[in-house]
């Protein structure tokens, strides 16, 4: 048993509070939230039954994923008309440039807050 695989093994919960198994080791009936979203089912507010975890080999820190009861899962909800027309417009807000007003089919970057040639007027036209 490797020193790695030693750390993320803890089936009686004693290390972590919860039961841990290594990566793609778990017991069957428990899954993660995008497994779960896969099948077409949701955590449900049910609490974490087990945690999966791995040793990040370049920087020695363990990734770890919650695990859910399979059979305590509920289905998702389904989308209403209200849930569409609040995530367009929230997706209209995201491509609209705040200083200039123009739509574009992208969306700004985060990291401007605005679109690229309000961000950089000077750069563009000149050459």
């Amino acid at each position: 048993m490797s020193a790695a695989w030693g750390k993320c093994y803890d089936p009686t919960d004693a290390r972590y509070g919860v039961p841990t198994y290594p990566w793609r080791l778990a017991p069957s009936g428990l899954a993660t939230r995008r497994q779960l979203r896969a099948r077409g089912l949701r955590p449900g507010g049910q609490p974490v039954a087990a945690q999966t975890m791995r040793m990040n080999r370049r920087t020695g820190t363990p990734r770890v994923a919650y695990l859910y009861h399979v059979d305590r899962a509920l289905p998702v909800r389904p989308m209403t008309s209200r849930k569409w027309g609040a995530l367009a417009l929230a997706m209209l807000a995201r491509r609209t440039c705040p200083k200039c007003q123009i739509t574009y089919s992208y969306c700004m970057p985060r990291s401007l807050g605005m679109c690229v040639l309000c961000a950089y007027p000077d750069d563009h036209g000149t050459e």
